[in-house]
């Protein structure tokens, strides 16, 4: 559980640093322009937002990480504070960390 403490506060903090993109339309545009830097989906997602976002992902060399998460939209909702299937991450520092906690369990 305290994996998922810093998770929630590390997204919780993009958010109040303006560094996250929810949503179908914002998670587009900020990987088509290159300020993603991780796609997140939820557990939840329709799986043609899935697949949808898995080819936008690495579209013409694209190389934004990808993460398909345990979390469901209702436990981004609740670190957020939007209701949302995808987000994006739109800061190095904060993929860079976030990463760790999806991908390793933060190890």
């Amino acid at each position: 559980m305290q994996t998922d403490s810093k998770f929630y506060n590390l997204l919780g903090l993009a958010r109040r640093a303006g560094k996250i993109g929810w949503g179908h339309d914002a998670a587009c545009d900020a990987i088509k322009y290159g300020k993603a830097h991780l796609c997140i989906l939820t557990s939840d997602a329709s799986e043609r937002l899935k697949n949808e976002f898995r080819r936008e992902c690495s579209f013409e060399g694209r190389e934004v990480t990808l993460c398909e998460t345990e979390k469901t939209m209702d436990e981004m909702k609740f670190i957020i504070g939007v209701r949302a299937g995808v987000l994006t991450v739109n800061d190095e520092g904060f993929a860079k960390s976030l990463k760790r906690y999806i991908l390793n369990g933060g190890n």
